[in-house]
């Protein structure tokens, strides 16, 4: 599992760039990209400033860090955008909080469904709810079930058009000539033995022949269309 653009993007556009410490919500010392001391180096306090390169490099130290963190309490495997999301919302809340809440029980459970819903829980500060708060959980639910959308959205493997075989190729084509080619010869004699027998003489008995093979002709030929047209 692993964090994504997305999800980097998501944490620096609600966290904001702040060159210069303030306080949070809640009274907490903060700076950069939503970097605290409880993060890691370095400590923040009034008075403390750094450049946004400077914010860039302590935002993936933390990151990472959650990340990590976020990884050992998950129990389930995750697609990137939903681990994404879940380390956006711990880099927010806190990884006590994180681990404590009913968002980590719903996806250690499997019910992926809930976790827009318990996200929404968090939108708090200070005993009030914060609409910048509102709108981070849903830009979290989102980037967590565009995973399942993205899964309905792919393509399947592209299926290959079966081509039949040429006529001339077909083993089965093949023996429906002979066969049709060796009752035809069959006819083709015995309908000359009797053109002769009757009206007594070969040149009757060859024109009767040269009439049946035209049409034998004609049959063949209709085979071979049918056939190619087919793709047998």
């Amino acid at each position: 599992m692993q964090m994504t653009m997305q999800g980097l993007a998501l944490i620096k556009r609600f966290e904001g760039f702040r060159g210069k410490a303030y306080r949070d919500p809640v009274g907490v010392w903060t700076v950069g990209y939503g970097h605290t001391s409880m993060a890691g180096p370095p400590s923040v306090s009034d008075g403390l400033e750094v450049s946004r390169a400077e914010a860039d490099t302590i935002l993936h130290r933390d990151v990472e860090s959650f990340a990590r963190d976020v990884a050992a309490f998950v129990r389930v495997t995750l697609a990137p955008a939903q681990f994404s999301a879940l380390v956006s919302f711990a880099y927010n809340v806190g990884i006590g909080n994180f681990r404590s809440s009913s968002v980590l029980k719903a996806v250690n459970e499997g019910d992926f469904a809930a976790v827009p819903r318990r996200l929404q829980l968090w939108t708090k500060a200070g005993g009030h709810v914060l609409p910048g708060l509102v709108k981070r959980r849903a830009a979290e639910a989102e980037l967590f079930v565009s995973a399942a959308a993205d899964a309905e959205a792919a393509p399947g493997a592209p299926v290959e058009a079966i081509e039949g075989k040429p006529a001339y190729r077909s083993t089965t084509n093949l023996a429906a000539i002979l066969s049709a080619l060796a009752g035809i010869a069959s006819t083709l004699l015995a309908s000359a033995r009797q053109a002769v027998d009757v009206l007594g003489g070969p040149l009757p008995g060859l024109l009767v022949m040269a009439v049946m093979i035209g049409a034998a002709a004609w049959i063949l030929r209709e085979r071979r269309r049918k056939a190619k047209e087919e793709g047998i």
